[in-house]
């Protein structure tokens, strides 16, 4: 349903290197730039954007959840995230009020959002 989503950063440089270091353990990363603006996803398509705040005041947290190919992206994501000091939300696991075989880990990105790597098939 979703084309792509943009998020205002307060911090853009810090949020441009976490996510650099964490989307291509998930097989996305940068691709393009417009200004200020910075585009990430697969070279056929960026459908997550970061750019400056350019409204309203503080940024309010997003939660952003990110599909990972499998369980090892979903942990290989976390790892990257820890690595490059995220604060650590929820360890991955399986989360089975969601789904019996819903598998995710939960950090806060430079910006406070909860950014989620997600598997949704078994090991």
């Amino acid at each position: 349903m979703l084309d792509h989503l943009s998020v205002q950063c307060a911090h853009p440089a810090a949020t441009a290197a976490f996510y650099d270091a964490v989307l291509p353990t998930i097989g996305g990363g940068r691709v393009m730039s417009v200004g200020d603006v910075i585009g990430y996803g697969t070279p056929e398509f960026p459908d997550f954007w970061l750019g400056p705040l350019a409204e309203g005041g503080e940024n309010r947290p997003n939660h952003i959840a990110f599909r990972a190919p499998d369980r090892a992206a979903v942990r290989a994501f976390f790892e990257a995230a820890v690595a490059h000091g995220a604060e650590v939300l929820h360890e991955p696991r399986v989360w089975p009020e969601y789904h019996p075989t819903y598998y995710g880990a939960f950090v806060r990105d430079p910006e406070g959002n909860n950014v989620e790597a997600v598997c949704h098939t078994p090991e």
